[in-house]
């Protein structure tokens, strides 16, 4: 069930995120989530986008350096605690957290947590176990 994410190097120059925007606007790519984590000479943008095959043919033949990446993504309620809840259940099944980011839902009350851990099926597991809402590529359509 895990979801797609794209990992691009972003050069750190003005416009290098507006090519990289612009070129999957221009493919009517949607993008559904974001994080970008900068350095001094290069950012790493992780996105997750509607249609994650297409985007990546169409950077990788725009000479934009990109991957695919394994994430879990996960709904949670939009309410305090909710992510330290969230954050518990993967600790107390031994799975670190390597990263995360999230967003609110489009609908409903909740948010969605995206997380980059070792061990995605564990972490779906223990997730689900637990009664939470494990998202896969095909909740990221429009």
């Amino acid at each position: 069930m895990a979801i797609r994410q794209l990992t691009i190097f972003v050069e750190n120059k003005q416009g290098k995120l507006v090519e990289i925007t612009r070129l999957l606007a221009e493919n009517d790519i949607n993008m559904r989530a974001l994080s970008i984590a900068d350095t001094k000479d290069f950012g790493i943008l992780r996105l997750i986008v509607d249609d994650t095959d297409r985007a990546l043919v169409e950077l990788g033949e725009n000479g934009v350096m990109v991957k695919i990446t394994e994430v879990v993504a996960v709904e949670i309620p939009h309410r305090p605690g909710a992510l330290s809840k969230t954050l518990t259940v993967l600790a107390d099944a031994g799975i670190n957290v390597e990263y995360l980011y999230a967003f609110l839902a489009s609908k409903g009350q909740g948010a969605y947590v995206v997380l980059r851990v070792a061990d995605n099926k564990a972490a779906e597991k223990a997730l689900t176990k637990a009664g939470y809402l494990v998202l896969n590529d095909a909740d990221c359509i429009d």
